[in-house]
């Protein structure tokens, strides 16, 4: 069994805590039980401290239908999931006013291990989830706002932590087929094994999308989980492995599909795609009684990725196209050990928990090379990359009376870059560190209902080889390196209530301050300087348990972005999305038969600073049924895009060349088109 001692051993002098240790405490007085509503969340009155987290089981990511692994996310209120090439290739993330890219502001982690990556080829914090099998999810734990002690880079908008079983409740074996060649086949179960219970899992898929370049997607994915004990006494060892190969579509312009170059789902260069691989291993391990709490997560990863992608087609290079490689191999490791202490403070029930957290990235190397059909033809940057970094946080909640607790905390980072460039000016070490602190204050329950005020202050880190750059890599211009790791100021009032029976409904105002949103953009390979900004808005989620077999629910935020300052050339932040809604209904157990609808909708956003250029806004539909043929076999039909709606899952507004154009380019709305209605179906067995 692991202990508080055995931590000690593994990791000297490092205890830490994790976020939300104390839940598995008995409450102190006047405090209330965690509630669960029929299985599906967790997000009643005295269960987080702020309106905006929560929590979403198992039960709910079971009914309802994803296109792709990484919308689970979506299952974060106010978080919109789409994608700008294939299906190999990490999603493109909304939230709170973000463009997120593919993770800058948004920290995801699986069981236990980060899922950002640092100074990645394709971007900064780049948040590939196609590892992830649904199947396998208890639960995810999010949090939105830089309010809170345990999370670091990256948690800027928000945090969202997926949880494994270590048990299955029943084997799985699933096979689906659908539309464009579409296959799916999945073996889940667990078993006894010694003392405790080993789950395994194998997962094959493949897929042409409806392209008119087929996609040629083919992904093997396992994954081995031993486990000991429980969530709160025991432990659990995984490894997973992923593999993963295909041709991509990306986003095209306008200007061909109305000449009738090509069609909506047509592409400019069909050598677009590539390769990726990840294995891992991780410990995770607690202990409980009734004096504290201890955590340990150790991690081990490496993955590789080359990824080929032409988004100005013939503006650069004429002659052979502007396609690019983006490639890097990658060691990752890291822990986050930790203890809360269960006791009194100035004669009130108080916890506090100090926690300790490192990390190592090595890249060696990543590139970006210039290519056409796949092959290199020039080389404009290759790093050896080395990334360290640790923190420490340290966090009380006090309970001064039974409608009164805090939550005090604050965070130290200290980062240290190393970068060996293949030029030399950009070559170098930079070090920088960071603190943040962190206050929450609730208040209630009054009849049924509690109140939020949250402040916090966060960060995230910018890629290692911009902290190290003096020339571009592509012009060889003189150019000054970035901050290491830029600020960010939260604030957030709300309020939740469950006042009405069968109802839990939460409502929040925030407001969010960076310093500056550089990111190193590595389709260029240059960092590419942007202003401080500011960000506000509202967020409404509620979620009804009409009666034993139905489910509404609905969530609703809107936001305001903008740069400081008053720049000629415009305030708006391209790509934030000023209004998200989704609706949901889920009939559950109705006889033999079961369904779920799903509707989303994100609003338009300006595509460039002074907002003379938009996209549209685009609405979606979703639609699962199924039929329990016995107590252990069903059926389920899915049906994505259910109105065949000609959308697009994202845009963007820059200069690209097409044949025969003038050698300046041509500026025009690029985008992507959401696949049209198609069809899935699956054959499920439990066992």
């Amino acid at each position: 069994m692991f202990s508080a001692k055995m931590a000690a051993r593994l990791l000297p002098g490092l205890l830490c805590a994790a976020s939300g240790a104390h839940a598995d405490r008995t409450p102190p007085t006047g405090s209330l039980q965690t509630v669960e509503v029929v299985g599906h969340y967790e997000n009643g009155v005295g269960t987080s401290d702020a309106a905006s987290a929560g929590t979403v089981t198992a039960k709910l990511l079971e009914n309802r239908p994803a296109l792709r692994p990484g919308e689970v996310l979506e299952f974060v209120p106010g978080v919109i999931v789409t994608q700008h090439s294939g299906d190999g290739k990490a999603n493109q993330y909304f939230l709170r006013g973000f463009n997120l890219d593919h993770g800058t502001d948004f920290a995801t982690s699986i069981a236990g291990m980060p899922v950002n990556m640092r100074s990645h080829a394709h971007g900064q914090g780049y948040t590939d989830l196609n590892f992830l099998i649904p199947e396998l999810v208890e639960r995810i734990d999010y949090k939105k706002g830089p309010y809170y002690a345990e999370l670091g880079d990256f948690a800027n908008a928000g945090a969202a932590q997926i949880g494994l079983f270590n048990v299955l409740p029943r084997g799985v074996a699933s096979l689906s087929v659908g539309e464009h060649q579409f296959t799916r086949a999945l073996l889940a179960d667990s078993a006894e094994l010694a003392s405790g219970s080993l789950l395994y899992t194998v997962e094959l898929s493949r897929n042409n999308g409806p392209w008119d370049e087929p996609e040629n997607f083919h992904k093997s994915n396992g994954v081995v989980r031993y486990s000991d004990g429980n969530k709160s006494n025991g432990f659990s060892i995984t490894g997973m492995a992923y593999s993963a190969r295909w041709d991509s579509t990306d986003q095209i312009p306008e200007r061909a599909v109305a000449e009738g170059s090509i069609d909506r789902f047509g592409s400019l260069d069909p050598s677009d795609g590539g390769t990726t691989h990840r294995y891992s291993v991780s410990f995770e391990g607690a202990q409980t009684d009734q004096d504290g709490r201890s955590d340990v997560v150790l991690y081990a990863v490496k993955s590789d990725l080359k990824l080929f992608s032409n988004f100005t087609y013939f503006l650069d290079n004429p002659i052979d196209g502007d396609q690019f490689e983006q490639a890097e191999q990658r060691q990752l490791y890291g822990f986050n050990t930790s203890h809360t202490w269960f006791g009194e403070w100035l004669g009130r029930k108080s916890d506090t928990s100090v926690g300790v957290e490192g990390r190592y990235d090595r890249l060696s190397p990543v590139a970006l090379h210039a290519t056409g059909q796949r092959e290199r033809l020039a080389t404009t940057r290759r790093d050896a990359v080395k990334e360290g970094s640790a923190g420490i946080y340290l966090s009380n909640t006090t309970h001064w009376s039974d409608w009164l607790r805090s939550v005090l905390g604050a965070r130290f980072d200290a980062y240290h870059f190393d970068v060996n460039s293949n030029i030399d000016e950009n070559s170098g070490t930079e070090n920088d560190s960071i603190t943040s602190p962190k206050l929450s204050i609730i208040l209630g329950p009054w009849a049924q209902t509690e109140f939020f005020i949250n402040y916090g202050e966060g960060f995230h880190s910018n890629d290692a080889r911009g902290t190290t750059q003096h020339v571009t890599a592509r012009d060889n211009e003189p150019t000054e390196p970035v901050t290491p790791l830029v600020k960010a100021r939260g604030a957030e009032i709300g309020a939740r209530t469950e006042i009405i029976p069968g109802l839990q409904s939460s409502i929040a105002l925030w407001q969010l301050k960076l310093d500056s949103e550089l990111v190193f953009v590595g389709d260029a390979g240059d960092t590419e300087p942007t202003r401080a900004s500011k960000r506000y808005g509202l967020e409404w989620n509620n979620h009804y348990i009409a009666n034993d077999w139905l489910l509404l629910d609905l969530d609703f935020s809107a936001s305001h972005a903008r740069f400081n300052g008053n720049d000629p050339g415009g305030n708006y932040i391209p790509g934030a999305v000023d209004k998200i809604a989704s609706f949901g209904i889920g009939i559950a157990d109705l006889g033999p038969w079961f369904a779920e609808f799903q509707l989303r909708y994100f609003g338009p956003r300006p595509l460039i600073e002074d907002d003379s250029v938009r996209s549209k806004s685009t609405t979606l539909a979703y639609l699962r049924g199924g039929y329990r043929l016995t107590g252990d076999l069903k059926a389920t039909v899915d049906i994505f895009n259910l109105f065949d709606r000609e959308v697009s899952d994202i845009d963007y507004y820059y200069t690209s060349r097409l044949q025969g154009e003038p050698a300046t380019g041509v500026d025009d709305r690029h985008f992507h088109p959401v696949e049209p209605r198609t069809v899935r179906l699956s054959l499920t067995y439990n066992y």
